[in-house]
């Protein structure tokens, strides 16, 4: 009897460490912040369906949706610059937006998001969203200084044949800062986080077991890393629950477990630097994933503006004194 109440134990202290660090007390709301849903959309649409495909071979749409996102950055009035790449098939770009923190020494931070898709899809969802959701952030920020520094990037190559290579985007930008010693004090991906259902059973889990302590509704936001990036998970998720827009869920796994480092966050962690993965769970939830119906009509806009708000709580989290 003993025995199997140390087992059951284990396995509640075990299920709970999984489902990431617990926030017991709600933190202190921020401001609402006007989003706009139509921003939103306009943004989805243009790189879904004006500029289908976006995979790496497709060279002169990727250079169109890379000028369009720095034009779309510059409009804020943030500093725009761009990180250019060779590899065979041609010339790749990163686009990096700049809002320069009061203190150089408390490390920056980096809000990315991927704006190739697989093969010929649309990828509205993955990651047309990530994308959308990264602009609006972006325009929506508000006019007082910064303590930290941050960046807002649109990373290009994420999608396999790249992936886990050096020839990703996010793999060049982060060997860049570590190149010229940029201090980071946190790094978010914004990769699907359009998809949302209410219905029972719309959401999945990667083990049977899992299902005891997750939602079986697909309609939260996941922040989602690796066995170390518990600090950073709990500082991500600590600050999306400052805006009461949606709920939130984290989870974090050995890298090995599918999904746990499916996104531009592997490239900082591989080089041991804070990356963690914001996301609608893709597979384990979308229906669409890496498929021909990832389409624009299949998102929620409502609930990514949202997830906006949430980001708002996440930047003002990172800015607090003392760390954040």
């Amino acid at each position: 009897m003993i025995a199997l109440l140390v087992v059951l134990l284990s396995a509640i202290v075990g299920a709970f460490w999984v489902r990431g660090p617990l926030v017991l007390r709600s933190p202190d709301p921020i401001p609402d912040i006007a989003v706009s849903e139509e921003q939103l959309k306009e943004s989805v649409w243009y790189l879904s369906v004006g500029l289908r495909p976006r995979w790496y071979t497709n060279l002169a749409n990727l250079d169109r949706a890379s000028r369009w996102i720095e034009g779309k950055l510059a409009e804020t009035g943030l500093e725009v610059s761009t990180q250019e790449f060779r590899l065979h098939e041609g010339t790749y770009r990163n686009v990096i937006a700049r809002k320069t923190g009061t203190d150089q020494g408390a490390g920056v931070v980096i809000i990315g998001a991927h704006y190739d898709a697989y093969g010929d899809l649309p990828g509205a969802d993955d990651n047309a969203s990530g994308v959308a959701v990264m602009l609006e952030l972006a325009r929506t920020l508000p006019r007082g200084p910064s303590r930290r520094t941050q960046y807002f990037v649109a990373f290009s190559n994420e999608e396999p044949p790249n992936f886990g290579t050096d020839d990703m985007g996010s793999a060049r930008f982060a060997r860049k800062l570590l190149e010229e010693q940029t201090p980071i004090d946190l790094m978010i991906t914004l990769d699907l986080v359009g998809y949302f259902s209410d219905e029972p059973g719309s959401q999945h889990v990667p083990l049977r077991a899992l299902g005891l302590i997750y939602p079986s509704k697909g309609d939260f936001i996941a922040v989602v890393g690796d066995m170390g990036a518990g600090r950073w998970i709990k500082k991500v998720k600590v600050g999306m629950m400052r805006s009461a827009a949606l709920p939130v869920v984290s989870f974090r796994a050995p890298s090995a477990m599918p999904g746990v480092d499916w996104s531009d966050h592997l490239s900082f962690r591989k080089l041991n630097l804070p990356g963690v993965l914001v996301s609608d769970t893709a597979f384990l939830r979308t229906p669409h994933y890496h498929k021909s119906t990832d389409t624009i009509e299949t998102l929620d806009f409502p609930r990514m503006a949202k997830v906006v708000k949430a980001l708002h709580g996440v930047l003002y989290e990172a800015d607090l004194p003392g760390g954040g």
